[in-house]
């Protein structure tokens, strides 16, 4: 019974893994910002990176949130954009 709910459990998590936005526009004050959700998928191959409590919608998600978290993977990996007019597009 175990196997089989955590087999059920595994398939559930990557289907929903499956169905997640290739890319995401968020709307901003300073301009819209394009997320590259699959791009971000694939390379950091871990969600709770940026979902804590695994896939789906970010509860906090709003500006504080994505300059800390954004910009602050961004900054600690050296990769990824850091100035403003690198994700907010006019």
């Amino acid at each position: 019974m175990k196997k089989a709910f955590f087999a059920l459990a595994g398939v559930i998590f990557y289907a929903g893994l499956a169905q997640a936005a290739d890319v995401v526009e968020l709307p901003a004050s300073m301009g819209k910002v394009t997320f590259p959700h699959k791009k971000h998928q694939e390379m950091l191959r871990d969600c709770t990176k940026c979902h804590e409590k695994g896939p789906g919608k970010i509860a906090e998600l709003g500006k504080e949130w994505a300059h800390r978290t954004c910009k602050g993977c961004h900054t600690q990996l050296g990769r990824g954009p850091t100035a403003c007019k690198d994700c907010h597009k006019k």
